[in-house]
């Protein structure tokens, strides 16, 4: 990164730079940022550990606090240098408002490119108090896409605060997951079948004339579910709602089993049973290590399939595969591994965010290599998709279902 402007230019005087800097991590914290007090602390002893001499200095102080995953590089690029850019920022922080940007001059083709969250953030008031406790009174009327229209809202197009209102919608999601009948029984004495060992029981312990009959029924249970998530490039901005879903059926019901994988397969199902999801997505920062890189989908079913595949996928499993299907390896040994998830499992439904486009066509070597192995072919990018989920779970005894077989045809 080249060296911009003299950031003592922008933030003479270290008192008020511990100002701007508390500022600056509220709005990184409303465009969607994990910001916490302790951060700030850090900052500021970072910023004076580094100096104010360098721009670039002052930049990266910054970014080691407050990025810890790489989805939040854009967030926080963006928000630097659109909050540092102005020279009079302090004036304007010291009555405690964000300031605002639209000064003459200024290209409207950039803020067109600025991410909506960030410029949401940076103009989104805020009420205080001056010196003498009097209240600032500003104008707060914010406008908010009514339920319906937020269920239809792509993860892509919503903006910080719609992210908190579909995070508050997934948290409240449950996953009616049909029971399956197992190989053992229960006794109930209106079952479709004789329990011999029992009913031989019961007439040695009576010794009646006539033997009472005992009756049994297949016991039931919700089979195992096991997601696995891409969490690669190309789906950066799905994957942090996506793994808030994940969170969700973790802590719902047992016997989930969740994994991430972009170029290697990593078992999260730990990590999302804690119950905070702060804390747990604070965990996945740390322990994976492939965030937002390429993609080996082929080398990652592989890993699944020798390593947990037979741990995992007992008692009729049932799959989850979040990806868009696009592989850097160009399909090469996935044909193979998905026929054989496919065979290990009960139920194999895809979900791919790339199925929103009404011109949406099977070309890539991934998706053709994918698609002959499913049962059921889904789109994943927004509240309602996520919802639906419910009716593809209630179908556990049907395969080859029409949503997958009518791409199968045309690829």
């Amino acid at each position: 990164m080249n060296d911009g402007p003299d950031i003592a230019d922008i933030a003479p005087g270290a008192g008020k730079l511990v100002a701007n800097v508390m500022h600056f991590a509220r709005t990184l914290r409303a465009a969607g940022l994990a910001v916490g007090p302790g951060k700030v602390i850090d900052a500021v002893r970072a910023v004076e550990a580094a100096g104010i001499q360098s721009r670039g200095d002052f930049y990266w102080a910054l970014h080691a606090v407050f990025v810890n995953r790489r989805d939040q590089r854009e967030l926080f690029d963006q928000a630097f240098h659109i909050f540092w850019r102005n020279p009079r920022i302090l004036e304007r922080m010291l009555s405690l408002q964000l300031p605002t940007f639209e000064a003459p001059g200024d290209d409207p083709e950039h803020w067109r490119r600025v991410s909506r969250r960030v410029a949401e953030a940076m103009r989104r008031p805020r009420g205080d108090s001056d010196a003498h406790g009097a209240e600032i009174e500003r104008d707060a009327a914010m406008t908010y896409a009514n339920h319906e229209v937020l269920r239809k809202r792509d993860f892509e197009d919503m903006s910080a605060d719609e992210l908190s209102a579909a995070k508050a919608l997934i948290r409240r999601m449950r996953l009616p997951i049909v029971a399956v009948p197992t190989r053992r029984f229960d006794a109930d004495p209106q079952g479709p079948r004789i329990d011999m060992r029992a009913t031989l029981r019961g007439a040695l312990r009576s010794g009646a004339d006539i033997i009472p009959l005992r009756l049994r029924r297949p016991r039931l249970r919700h089979p195992p579910l096991v997601v696995l998530c891409d969490i690669s490039g190309s789906m950066s901005r799905y994957s942090r709602l996506i793994l808030q879903f994940m969170h969700v059926i973790t802590n719902d019901r047992d016997r989930v089993h969740s994994f991430v994988f972009g170029t290697r397969l990593t078992n999260i199902t730990r990590h999302l049973r804690h119950k905070d999801i702060d804390v747990a997505m604070a965990r996945l920062g740390d322990a994976v290590e492939d965030w937002d890189g390429g993609t080996r989908i082929g080398q990652c079913l592989k890993a699944f399939n020798q390593h947990w595949s037979r741990r995992v996928l007992a008692q009729g499993a049932l799959v989850l595969f979040i990806s868009d299907g696009l592989d850097r390896d160009a399909g090469a040994g996935l044909e193979h591994e998905m026929e054989r998830l496919h065979k290990s499992c009960r139920r194999l439904i895809w979900l791919n965010p790339l199925l929103r486009y009404e011109g949406f066509e099977p070309k890539s070597m991934g998706i053709k290599a994918i698609l002959p192995h499913v049962d059921d072919f889904r789109p994943v990018h927004n509240l309602e998709s996520l919802s639906d989920l419910a009716d593809a779970l209630g179908r556990l005894g049907v395969r080859k279902q029409e949503g997958a077989t009518q791409w199968r045809q045309a690829s």
